[in-house]
């Protein structure tokens, strides 16, 4: 199920489920799970959004699908990433991979319990993470996704698959999706993504008469 997937976001707002959480418009999608689920405030979802935006448009500058993440473990974050799947042509480093071995490494270098970090452990990304990232996530035992925008072709935490969710027994933890946050802004970097010349492209074959 868990195949390796690039990001191609083409969401579309319209399809959101609204609700106030203070300053700023989100969706939330429950699947409380075993662990226990904390709320993070507005200001800290904005704060730490911010972080990740600037991580996406880091991205786009180095010709790489806009999509940056933080993940935050009490208050400090231990993950940061942007995709590098051009890079390194490597089709799984996207933002969320990066991140998670930045956590892995934490924990080995500070002798912690990884499966306990996680768990307490918030995903802070721009784009609804792809069937891949989610399954990663939910093996790691986070607890919580935030994003912006949803990913319509991809997306794990319920646009195309629910790898988020209670019906699949047996594998990792389900988690909380919180999801619409500068939804408009993270499409509008993909679209600007997309306007680009992709340098990776391969040349056109010229036909010979």
């Amino acid at each position: 199920m868990f195949d390796i997937l690039l990001v191609f976001c083409t969401a579309s707002r319209h399809s959101l489920v609204v609700f106030e959480v203070n300053m700023q418009t989100t969706t939330e999608t429950d699947h409380a799970g075993p662990n226990n689920y904390f709320q993070p405030s507005s200001e800290e979802v904005a704060s730490w959004m911010q972080k990740a935006f600037d991580m996406a448009r880091e991205a786009l500058e180095n010709g790489e699908v806009p999509v940056g993440c933080l993940m935050v473990y009490n208050q400090e974050v231990l993950g940061r990433g942007r995709n590098e799947v051009n890079e390194t042509k490597n089709a799984t480093r996207h933002a969320e991979m990066i991140a998670l071995d930045q956590v892995l490494e934490w924990c080995h270098q500070e002798n912690r319990d990884s499966k306990e970090v996680f768990e307490r452990t918030v995903l802070y990304v721009t784009v609804e993470p792809c069937i891949m990232c989610a399954g990663a996530l939910r093996l790691m035992n986070i607890p919580l996704v935030v994003y912006g925008c949803r990913n319509e072709r991809f997306g794990g935490c319920g646009s195309v698959l629910n790898i988020a969710g209670d019906d699949l027994p047996h594998t990792g933890t389900p988690f909380k999706c919180i999801s619409g946050f500068r939804s408009e802004e993270a499409v509008e970097l993909l679209k600007a993504f997309y306007k680009q010349e992709n340098p990776n492209a391969p040349n056109p074959k010229v036909r010979k008469d």
